[in-house]
């Protein structure tokens, strides 16, 4: 016998499962969100920047000490003291045998930079080349003044005899004036009348200032040199010594 369905049961059973289908779909569980993108932290660049300066003004500040040029005597107002000496011969030396005071007893003065340092003469020199004085700064031997004195003079041969006069008994004059850029030479006379011969000697290396003058029966040479990069850095000083040179006349 054949089974006989319902239309009502029919529809009642595809309306279930239609709401089954229905509602399964609606209950399925929601995808999660995707992951969000992961941003790295950016570093702050001001401290780079700082950094940056700070080892530029470094690396400016080494330049500036490392290209400094040294002190020199030119970049203090140079102080001196007055040197008195006394052309005394040989046998006289230290003041045996004459007067021990020399500024009683001077026969020149000059003007001598405090801190340079005085060489002791000794009778050979004074006995052979008539060197009676000498000075030099010790941050450098080679910068020095120092003085010569012959007997027997009473005037002033001409110019250019005397500077090669000079020359005969000074190897390293002689050098210098052979191996000159320039020499000049001129006539002054100080307040008192007294005439001096003024050289200037510029050399391949070195730079010379020489006063030459006779008194007293005496010609007197002063010479100031120096290497030409120290004489171009402390030429006002060294000229000052130069032209501090004069005779004390009895």
């Amino acid at each position: 016998m054949a089974a006989i369905f319902s239309p009502s049961a029919l529809l009642s059973s595809t309306s279930t499962s239609a709401t089954a289908t229905a509602t399964a779909t609606t209950s399925k569980s929601p995808l999660p969100p995707p992951p969000s993108k992961t941003h790295l932290p950016i570093p702050p660049t001001k401290p780079l920047l700082t950094n940056l300066t700070t080892t530029l003004a470094a690396t400016v500040l080494a330049t500036t000490i490392l290209t400094t040029t040294p002190p020199s005597l030119a970049d203090f107002p140079a102080t001196y003291h007055l040197y008195y000496g006394t052309a005394a011969s040989a046998a006289n030396y230290g003041g045996y045998g004459g007067n021990s005071d020399k500024k009683a007893s001077a026969e020149y003065i000059y003007d001598v930079p405090d801190g340079w340092k005085e060489k002791l003469v000794s009778k050979v020199q004074k006995g052979t080349n008539g060197t009676d004085s000498e000075f030099f700064n010790p941050k450098k031997k080679t910068e020095k003044v120092y003085l010569t004195f012959l007997d027997g003079f009473r005037k002033l041969a001409p110019k250019d005899l005397v500077l090669n006069n000079l020359a005969l008994s000074d190897v390293d004059l002689q050098d210098l004036i052979s191996t000159a850029e320039n020499v000049s030479s001129e006539e002054r006379k100080d307040d008192k009348g007294q005439l001096y011969y003024v050289y200037e000697i510029d050399g391949v290396g070195a730079h010379s200032l020489i006063s030459v003058t006779c008194a007293n029966n005496k010609l007197y040479a002063h010479f100031v040199k120096a290497p030409t990069p120290d004489w171009n850095r402390d030429q006002e000083t060294l000229r000052h010594i130069h032209e501090s040179f004069k005779t004390v006349v009895g």
